[in-house]
């Protein structure tokens, strides 16, 4: 375990084959004994040598084995987490900004791939609906939900409304939708609300069609990235499978749908549906107010730095549930528009 461990390490920082003299310096035995113990690594499917004069490098079953049983951090310094915490602004209140300023700050650290993947709010409910008239016909959706998200959009309408239609419309929202779970609005109860809507039918629907459109949006499981370069920069993955996969980035929410807590790793070769081969993905849920929010990881070479980069994601990710627990997102900093 110990030669294993060693041959891993050695590999990380020097990308060639790691012949037995380079193990001397990690293990306390003489350079016969470390060449027996790496063949019978090599038997049992732990190391593979490239060439036949060569030394010998890990297997993915080598890798598998150290991350699980022999991978040691050390703890972050407090001075590390000063510097860390400094890379995301203080000022910084909406969620949005705050997952973005950590995904960034993760990428330029690790000089990987990073990418935040947003759960879908399933508990999350209908907090507050509001039409406002911006113009000619023209008319603005809020859409707030209890998970702090925020979207509005443009709707242009057929006619002026009235305030009489901007006071019914209000008051129908808050006695049909507002504290209704998001993940229950569904085709049957958007048909049942514009039944209901009645004699205002032709005039409102557009506005609760434009309601239930934000809730989809909001329930979508994003996907965002940062670091791309790093990636396309990695001469150790495929770039054509690296493209594709830039191209097909929401499957990679697949990756990341089974539960789990603290760190994960997974290997190109366990999943088939992760098309970047000799690639490994380290990833951390983090939370808000207790409640998986979504995951924060990076994507690398299987021969990356897990001791270096392994503590960053799992800082990373603490901060962010911190930072989401005490913080109510702002409205200004969290809009998105869309015309209709």
């Amino acid at each position: 375990m110990r030669i294993l461990a060693a041959v891993v390490d050695e590999y990380i920082v020097t990308g060639e084959p790691v012949g037995s003299k380079a193990i001397m310096k990690y293990v306390g035995a003489s350079s016969a004994t470390i060449r027996n113990e790496m063949a019978e690594l090599e038997k049992q499917g732990y190391l593979e040598q490239p060439h036949t004069s060569a030394g010998r490098v890990p297997t993915y079953n080598g890798y598998r084995l150290y991350v699980d049983r022999l991978l040691k951090t050390d703890p972050l310094s407090d001075e590390e987490k000063k510097l860390l915490d400094e890379m995301i602004p203080k000022d910084e209140y909406s969620e949005e900004g705050i997952v973005r300023s950590a995904t960034n700050a993760l990428a330029e650290l690790t000089r990987s791939a990073t990418f935040v993947s947003s759960e879908s709010p399933k508990f999350s409910v209908i907090s507050k609906v509001e039409v406002i008239p911006t113009g000619k016909r023209m008319y603005v959706l809020l859409l707030i939900a209890s998970n702090g998200k925020i979207k509005n959009r443009t709707c242009r309408l057929e006619i002026d409304l009235t305030q009489e239609h901007l006071d019914y419309f209000s008051r129908f929202m808050r006695e049909n939708l507002e504290g209704v779970p998001i993940d229950l609005l569904s085709d049957e109860m958007l048909s049942k609300l514009e039944a209901a809507l009645g004699t205002y039918l032709l005039t409102l629907s557009p506005l609760v069609r434009g309601i239930f459109d934000m809730t989809r949006e909001i329930t979508k499981h994003e996907v965002d990235m940062a670091g791309v370069g790093n990636l396309l920069s990695c001469r150790e993955m495929d770039q054509g499978e690296i493209i594709s996969f830039l191209d097909h980035r929401e499957g990679l929410k697949n990756l990341l749908d089974s539960s789990f807590s603290g760190i994960h790793v997974l290997f190109s070769e366990e999943d088939d549906d992760f098309i970047i081969g000799n690639s490994s993905i380290i990833s951390s849920e983090f939370s808000k107010n207790g409640r998986v929010a979504g995951h924060l990881g990076l994507i690398g070479p299987m021969r990356i730095d897990y001791k270096k980069v392994i503590p960053y994601v799992e800082y990373f990710a603490g901060k962010i549930s911190e930072m989401l627990s005490e913080t109510e997102p702002e409205l200004d900093n969290s809009k998105e528009s869309e015309d209709e």
